[in-house]
């Protein structure tokens, strides 16, 4: 790669996940010192992204389409992408899905160079999005998972609670308490539910703390960093965290509001269990709706998620 020319760009949904990206390349680089890297997302002073694009382009950008967007269009062409050869969408799907952010990307594509390689990563692709990943293509290779059965986690204990709404956080503090885990992360629906049951946690002296798209930029990336280095063991999050986010001693997730869909169900949960280890995952289930996700995850995985018994051995959600 030549100095000052930057020609791979990597584009994902979330800024903690352009992070960590960057945290991954930057323990590649280790034996590769010549190579410069660059995270760029909003929330952050765009100005000291143009000082870090102008006194120093890195090699290899990642970012959010929004920030890459806003930098790629100024009048002074502070992000030059004519000479990209790698075009990358992680979690494409979720990137395609959302018209907004699709109509970025896009525009971004655009800015490219028509000779270039494509590259899109997810694991779970739907009928209505593959023909969209295809039309930033030109005759690609598919390597996908045929049978919906395979997707299912290897070494991943499945249970499901079913209970009121107001019986949540007695039993989920009995889960806390009679659970052996490394670090659990606990999924809600929103922002609002995620702050108060972080609080609640804490009330009962659970070391807990809160990531959503609610707080500001430094502070979701400190939490996300407290996390990632074990100096904090639960994590109350949303869907923020439900993506492509990889904390190694995560062995449990308890879904206390079930996802949307299955996907989102696949993707929480595989937050534990990862790198080839046992994990855990619990949903609480308590309305016609959560049971009908519940239903569709089973059919369309094949897997069959029992109720949540008395006692869990240890050693079967532990490594």
């Amino acid at each position: 790669m030549s100095a000052g020319t930057s020609t791979c760009l990597i584009l994902c949904h979330t800024r903690e996940l352009a992070y960590q990206i960057c945290h991954e390349f930057d323990r590649f680089k280790k034996y590769l010192p010549a190579i410069k890297t660059g995270v760029f997302y909003g929330g952050m002073p765009v100005q000291a992204h143009r000082d870090n694009l102008k006194n120093d382009p890195p090699h290899i950008i990642i970012g959010t389409p929004g920030r890459i967007l806003q930098l790629a269009e100024e009048k002074e062409k502070t992000l030059n992408l004519k000479n990209i050869k790698y075009f990358i969408l992680d979690e494409c799907d979720k990137m395609l899905e959302s018209l907004d952010m699709r109509r970025d990307v896009q525009k971004i594509f655009r800015m490219t160079p028509h000779d270039k390689q494509v590259m899109m990563f997810s694991a779970t692709l739907s009928e209505t999005i593959r023909p969209v990943c295809k039309k930033f293509m030109h005759d690609p290779l598919e390597i996908y998972i045929n049978d919906g059965a395979k997707l299912t986690l290897h070494g991943l204990k499945q249970y499901y609670v079913e209970l009121q709404e107001n019986e949540k956080n007695r039993k989920l503090v009995d889960l806390l308490d009679a659970l052996e885990f490394n670090q659990v992360v606990i999924f809600v629906r929103s922002v609002n539910r995620s702050s108060e049951l972080n609080k609640l946690l804490q009330d009962c002296n659970f070391p807990s703390i809160a990531i959503h798209g609610g707080m500001k930029q430094e502070e979701r990336i400190e939490k996300y960093r407290k996390f990632k280095e074990y100096n904090s063991r639960i994590m109350v999050a949303t869907n923020i965290f439900g993506r492509g986010i990889d904390i190694e001693r995560v062995n449990v997730v308890i879904n206390y509001d079930m996802p949307e869909n299955s996907d989102t169900y696949l993707h929480r949960v595989g937050r534990a269990g990862r790198f080839g280890t046992k994990g855990l995952a619990i949903s609480f289930v308590s309305s016609k709706e959560d049971g009908e996700v519940l239903n569709n995850v089973q059919e369309r995985f094949v897997v069959s998620i029992p109720e949540l018994p008395d006692e869990i051995d240890a050693s079967t959600y532990m490594s």
